[in-house]
């Protein structure tokens, strides 16, 4: 499939709205916990097993993006996003199979390993186009789409919970339920496939054939050798395990922190926590992401890891004092937590330009792999030595607390570290025109 290259007045703004209609869709993962009661109870499993497709996911998310960027850059959004739609409601289709046949192996193969493919593909599908159409908004471009990846969930959690207790929480409800998610998101991820253009060179040389891109241009296979790139990697595996430690476990972290109080948190109250932490992480995505375009993008991180890491302390040391000083400070790291994710491709393409951004960023996304493990086991399994040892409420979470602190100033450190990429590591400019010229010549 060539890339479609949008003809002459095609408004670039157009483009979010098809990157929007991939995330939106795939963000979904992030409320895959709306099924696991279910599953637990018509499957009898464990809260572990029941957690397996969404760990496979993120697994999956990480390794698709790394392995398939190059594709990605090569083949173009709407190949992306084809393979995504295919691959993620394939995992829904496949998983409706498992639940009616009440084969939980499939339905971890199908929602986590082939919907993973479609996750990883899906999330990086549009992030090098934007950044093309965007080159003077770069970080509100690529905010406006990962922005859809936080919010998926803000819409699948509501209308997941609504199917369940329609078509029932049995084996066959939860199969009818994943039945319409797979079709309702291959059309609606349909459009994204249908919407999505690249522009055209805007300069071209004397002879006609493209001119090079402006700026540092590094290739894939290059950036990976430099050392700007591994301290990104740094810097999104701190940030991202310290925001997934407190998302990944909210409901229960906030109801532990006031249950010796006079006023305790409700299930209800804690379910709300959970809502609004999802909202900062959507309103982070857009709005720190957009910040960098004005201060810089080593600037917002500074802002990420140093404030994050100071939200932190003051959870840890008078957290369980006030419930507002508490909500706040979860709020600002969740957004943080976002607008990491949203600000990376951004300071990607600072660094190593456009040329094959995508396929970088997917090579940095095993960053995500990794903290998706790292945050939730640093978590869980010292709050499970904690109860072990007898204690309770705010002093199961004070050990990992503490760690986060120390992760977020390992990332602030690689930021610092952070500098201009070594000219040995450039493409020739003839290199890069000539593979303009291919791409082309292709369409």
């Amino acid at each position: 499939m060539s890339p479609p290259v949008a003809p002459p007045g095609w408004s670039r703004w157009l483009v979010p709205p098809a990157a929007l209609s991939v995330h939106l869709s795939i963000g979904q993962a992030y409320a895959w916990s709306v099924f696991k009661p279910s599953l637990e109870s018509a499957l009898d499993l464990s809260g572990t097993q029941s957690a397996l497709p969404f760990q496979l996911g993120i697994v999956m998310l990480g390794l698709s993006a790394a392995f398939g960027g190059t594709l990605v850059e090569r083949n173009g959004p709407r190949w992306a996003m084809t393979v995504a739609l295919i691959c993620f409601s394939s995992g829904f289709l496949l998983s409706a199979l498992g639940a009616a046949t009440e084969q939980y192996w499939l339905i971890v193969f199908g929602y986590g390993f082939v919907g993973g493919i479609g996750l990883g593909i899906g999330y990086i599908s549009p992030v090098s186009t934007l950044i093309k159409w965007f080159p003077d908004r770069p970080g509100m471009a690529t905010g406006i789409a990962i922005m859809g990846f936080g919010g998926g969930a803000l819409i699948a959690s509501p209308w997941s919970a609504q199917m369940l207790e329609s078509f029932g929480s049995d084996s066959s409800g939860i199969a009818q339920a994943f039945l319409v998610h797979g079709l309702t998101y291959a059309l609606f991820m349909s459009l994204g496939v249908f919407l999505v253009r690249v522009p055209r060179p805007a300069k071209t040389a004397a002879d006609g054939t493209p001119a090079p891109l402006e700026g540092v241009q590094v290739s894939a296979n290059s950036a990976i050798r430099t050392p700007q790139f591994w301290c990104l990697w740094v810097v999104l595996c701190m940030n991202v395990t310290a925001g997934i430690g407190i998302l990944e476990k909210a409901a229960p972290m906030i109801t532990d922190f006031f249950s010796d109080t006079s006023t305790p948190v409700s299930v209800s109250a804690a379910a709300g926590f959970v809502a609004l932490l999802s909202a900062a992480n959507m309103a982070g995505r857009i709005g720190w992401s957009s910040t960098s375009d004005l201060i810089g993008r080593k600037n917002i991180y500074r802002v990420y890891l140093g404030v994050g890491a100071l939200m932190y302390a003051l959870i840890a040391w008078v957290g369980d004092s006030s419930k507002p000083l508490f909500i706040c400070c979860a709020l600002v790291i969740l957004s943080f937590y976002g607008g990491g994710f949203a600000t990376i491709p951004a300071y990607l393409k600072d660094l190593f330009g456009t040329y094959q951004v995508g396929a970088i960023h997917g090579r940095l996304l095993t960053a995500w792999s990794t903290a998706g493990v790292l945050g939730p086991l640093i978590v869980n399994w010292i709050a499970d030595r904690q109860e072990e040892a007898g204690k309770s409420g705010a002093s199961l979470y004070g050990t990992s607390l503490i760690i986060m602190i120390g992760l977020l100033v390992i990332g602030f450190v690689a930021n610092e570290l952070v500098r201009p990429v070594n000219a040995r590591h450039h493409i020739p400019a003839q290199r890069e025109a000539s593979d303009v010229t291919e791409r082309q010549q292709s369409v």
